[in-house]
């Protein structure tokens, strides 16, 4: 059931009569109520298990008397948020569902076969389900049969078959988020990687493609064994994959193979929180007394020459109502930003293994209170096309196809900051 914070019902579809209609309208009134918000996601009342979540101006429901996997219902509604944005361009709301609610009937009976989840792919059921309310193309009942039971129950229903492209590419980023923090003394207190690996497909027919990284990565439970132990790997701590990764092969090969949905996706998340190497190192030296504030920052690169930082960006927090302040760059442009009450520095490149200075003198105004400051971290923004900070790299890409087509493959790199302070 879908209703709006007015408790009208704007659509509603039952899959049994486990739980009547009556009951749905007095949980719904509940939910309502002031005491009903502050409540879990999950409710149990009077005798029926009900799971939502909010979505703008609607609460979107889900009821039963049985004992369901939790996750998956949750997995499903938030899926259901994906499909109906694919369908009309815009996040889901009152006016949206009122205006498309003959198709949202038709997405709920092709996507929940007697409460059960089947195709939840929007790629798959915008064959099927076209926006003007007419289903399927032109074609024999065998083959409308043939295709929808390949898609709802076969393995890879999230790509459809037939998909043609003049040119055929694949296109790799393998992106690592740096999160650090170092001590007023230059340690490292706190160190972690987010990598991403982003896939774009413009890919043929049904490809199979299989890639393997470099022998930097090595997952936690094998550290754990007794074997031996590169000592230049990276151990990872999370490691998740899309659902088209064959995980079966992984676990043999230690390479990944898939088929790729069309388009963009994202094939596998991981996290690295042992510090491998730091990108970007900062020290400071930071000295205070009733009249003067001075920083001096130096700023070092510790990756190779042989790649670049870009847009570089350093910003030293000084108290409010400061008027005057000098900056001393050894490199790049400062400048004291009054909206921010920090100094900004600003290097658009800067080369792997050099180190730069600079010196910041602030004059303090004569009420200035010092024990009402707070010294904030200086953060740091960066990125470094083509290179990963915890060594990981693609070492191959091999793509299978039955037409025998040779792909164009691009891959790219790129290191960038997360939450990178400096603690003064």
């Amino acid at each position: 059931m879908i209703i709006n914070l007015r408790g009208e019902v704007l659509v509603y579809r039952e899959y049994s009569d486990f739980v009547k209609r009556l009951e749905f309208n007095e949980f719904s009134t509940y939910l309502l109520s002031t005491k009903g918000l502050k409540e879990n996601p999950i409710i149990y009342f009077n005798g029926v298990s009900y799971f939502y979540i909010k979505q703008k101006d609607l609460f979107i429901i889900v009821s039963t008397k049985a004992n369901p996997n939790a996750g998956m219902i949750f997995e499903f509604l938030f899926q259901f948020l994906n499909i109906c944005k694919a369908y009309f361009a815009q996040e889901l709301n009152d006016a949206t569902v009122r205006k498309n609610f003959v198709i949202i009937y038709e997405l709920l009976d092709e996507i929940l076969d007697y409460g059960v989840p089947q195709i939840t792919q929007p790629e798959v059921l915008k064959k099927y389900i076209l926006e003007g309310g007419l289903k399927l193309e032109q074609m024999s009942d065998f083959e409308k049969l043939k295709q929808i039971t390949m898609q709802a129950t076969g393995a890879n229903s999230w790509r459809p078959e037939g998909i043609v492209y003049r040119k055929n590419n694949i296109y790799i980023d393998l992106i690592e988020t740096v999160n650090l923090t170092f001590s007023n003394q230059g340690k490292v207190l706190k160190f972690d990687i987010y990598g991403a690996i982003e896939c774009k497909s413009e890919l043929s027919g049904m490809p199979e493609c299989k890639f393997g990284m470099n022998d930097k990565l090595l997952l936690q439970r094998d550290f754990a064994g007794n074997g031996p132990v590169n000592r230049n790997a990276v151990v990872i701590n999370d490691l998740k994959f899309d659902q088209c990764v064959k995980l079966s092969k992984f676990d043999k090969e230690r390479a990944i193979t898939f088929i790729p949905p069309d388009g963009k996706f994202t094939l596998m998340n991981y996290r690295i929180s042992d510090c491998t190497s730091v990108p970007i190192k900062l020290m400071c030296l930071f000295s205070k007394d009733d009249n003067k504030m001075e920083y001096k920052i130096k700023l070092k690169t510790e990756f190779e020459s042989t790649n670049t930082a870009e847009n570089i960006e350093l910003k030293i927090p000084i108290p409010e109502g400061v008027t005057k302040v000098k900056m001393n760059p050894g490199v790049g442009k400062a400048k004291h930003e009054v909206d921010q009450s920090a100094v900004m520095w600003r290097i658009k490149k800067f080369q792997g293994g050099k180190e730069a200075l600079l010196r910041v003198d602030v004059d303090l105004p004569k009420d200035f209170n010092a024990n009402s400051w707070i010294k904030a971290p200086i953060s740091l923004n960066f990125n470094i096309p083509m290179f990963t900070v915890s060594g990981v790299k693609v070492n191959f890409i091999k793509i299978l196809e039955k037409s025998g087509y040779k792909p164009y493959k691009w891959i790219r790199y790129l290191t960038k900051s997360g939450e990178y302070h400096l603690r003064v």
